[in-house]
């Protein structure tokens, strides 16, 4: 049994949370917002985001960052990806020596065109960064939907690791050392989500959106390469499959975004 500190408590943080006291292992949520740590602690339930799935015993959720993270086995950053240097910042003064992260947020730092273990790394310049990314929604994830994962590392012992904390009977997570294209492809899929999703608001048909997936992808692997990814890696979990389920998921926000302003809404409306 691990000790697992997870920093957020929305959807996919409750979802990760489930999974991880599934395995047995204790798990300490953080959040910034008081009204969110009663409702999970009184009702083991995020009702707001993830409705009717039953949080555990063996997790609790609370504000102090500091109880969250002391004595931690593994620290998991699930927090929206504009906010991650925030949150790597607020808990680097509380990590002593080269700690194992891992991070879900999927995303490109919009000012420094960073990816997420990059960003991490220079608020935690010793952290141990282990990137997270696959075809996966919370909304299925904490319901025990079978899925899979890619656990990503340059530091193979790192991934290995997450890789044992998180895999079970429904969640099969893969390692991978190509950091930079695991990470490129979970953010740059939703590029090709929202065209797909334009292209469904348009009325176009599946040929239409079979196309920009299938050239999507292509384009995603050229551009991973000339970034310092291998081409292959967009033809696993955290490329074409990323790909494939927020094309076509009604959980994709992207997607769903990409088809109201297909049907004529605006940017800001949808």
């Amino acid at each position: 049994m691990k000790k697992v500190a997870v920093i957020g408590a929305g959807s996919m943080g409750t979802a990760v949370s489930i999974l991880l006291a599934g395995n047995g292992h204790h798990v300490r949520m953080w959040s910034p917002f008081e009204e969110e740590v009663y409702m999970i602690n009184t009702y083991r339930e995020q009702k707001h985001k993830l409705p009717g799935a039953r949080i555990p015993e063996n997790v609790t959720c609370t504000t102090d960052l500091e109880e969250t993270l002391e004595g931690s086995d593994l620290i998991i950053l699930v927090t929206p990806s504009h906010t991650v240097r925030q949150s790597a910042r607020r808990i680097s003064k509380y990590i002593r020596g080269s700690q194992v992260i891992s991070c879900f947020s999927k995303g490109i730092e919009e000012d420094t065109f960073l990816r997420m273990s990059e960003v991490i790394n220079q608020e935690i310049p010793d952290a141990r960064v282990v990137a997270l990314s696959g075809p996966c929604h919370a909304e299925e994830l904490a319901f025990g939907i079978p899925s899979a994962y890619v656990a990503a590392s340059v530091d193979g012992s790192a991934a290995e690791f997450v890789q044992d904390v998180l895999i079970s009977p429904t969640f099969r997570v893969y390692t991978n050392p190509d950091i930079v294209g695991v990470e490129l492809g979970g953010a740059i899929k939703n590029v090709i989500a929202l065209c797909a999703g334009i292209s469904d608001g348009l009325g176009f048909g599946d040929n239409t959106k079979a196309a920009l997936m299938t050239r999507g992808i292509m384009e995603m692997s050229r551009l991973g390469e000339a970034m310092g990814a291998r081409p292959e890696t967009f033809a696993g979990l955290s490329g074409i499959g990323d790909l494939i389920v927020t094309c076509t998921s009604t959980h994709s926000r992207n997607r769903r975004a990409g088809i109201l302003i297909g049907m004529g809404k605006s940017m800001k409306e949808a």
